[in-house]
């Protein structure tokens, strides 16, 4: 993953870096879940990855995007939207997934989008707020984390 800006040296985006290595490890093994016809294991894959990213979406959306809305307004609404078609599918692992034959299918397109989806916050959204977010800002982004806890990391407040 990125490490060319020097973002990682903040906790908080350090943390959310180690997530999205998380996450990425989990679709490399939803992969091969996929390829074995293992539908139950994909599903419990897919509520793992929901764990990881329930906190690390809160962090990024009332932590990070709001403090690089009013600069990057389309940007950060494309990756909201996003977050949300990505939860829906993964949420769907807690519902009739063993009987609906298209589930597996839109899983891995949505890990597809996720999997983009990352490089962007990593390539694009983690640098422009080393760059363009006050120390005020960074005091809310951290905040945020203390708020919502990590699934590696810190507990919730």
């Amino acid at each position: 993953m990125c490490e060319y800006c020097g973002c990682q040296a903040l906790e908080t985006i350090d943390e959310l870096t180690q997530e999205h290595e998380r996450v990425v490890n989990l679709i490399s093994l939803l992969r091969d879940a996929r390829r074995d016809g293992a539908i139950a294991r994909m599903a419990e894959l897919a509520r793992e990855i929901a764990a990881v990213l329930g906190p690390h979406t809160q962090v990024e959306e009332h932590g990070l995007f709001s403090a690089l809305a009013a600069e990057f307004p389309e940007q950060i609404a494309a990756l909201e939207d996003e977050h949300r078609r990505i939860e829906a599918v993964l949420a769907e692992a807690d519902g009739p997934y063993l009987t609906d034959p298209s589930w597996p299918d839109r899983l891995m397109e949505a890990m597809a989008m996720l999997r983009d989806h990352i490089l962007k916050e990593q390539d694009g959204v983690f640098p422009a707020a080393l760059a363009n977010l006050s120390t005020e800002e960074w005091e809310a982004v951290e905040a945020e984390r203390l708020k919502a806890g990590g699934a590696l990391s810190r507990p919730a407040a």
